[in-house]
């Protein structure tokens, strides 16, 4: 049961920051929760073999690589989302940067 309440958590949260995101369009509600979806599919087996690939770059630049893999990772689950745009890299950033700051506030609220 806890699993879809966060599923569906994170899909309001892709929804809500898909509107205050410039470049980043989300149909309807059912692409949100497919992006929520895919997204914490990569998140959780991809991105953990992403971040030891570029461990020496992360090393680098003190972690700033992350967003930057963030953002990537944003603009795959475009490719794979129908109904899910993402116009620019730059767009993939912020949208990156503002749902992880969104979904560590939700969970953090949610959770207490």
């Amino acid at each position: 049961m806890q699993l879809l309440i966060n599923w569906i958590i994170s899909a309001m949260v892709v929804f809500a920051v898909s509107y205050i995101t410039p470049g980043v369009k989300v149909d309807t509600f059912t692409t949100a929760l497919v992006v929520a979806l895919v997204f914490g599919i990569i998140n959780a087996f991809l991105k953990p073999v992403l971040l030891i690939l570029t461990l020496p770059i992360n090393v680098l630049t003190l972690g700033l690589f992350t967003f930057i893999l963030n953002a990537v990772l944003v603009i795959l689950v475009s490719k794979i989302v129908p109904g899910f745009m993402v116009s620019s890299f730059f767009a993939a950033f912020v949208f990156g940067i503002i749902l992880s700051i969104a979904n560590t506030f939700i969970n953090h609220v949610y959770k207490k």
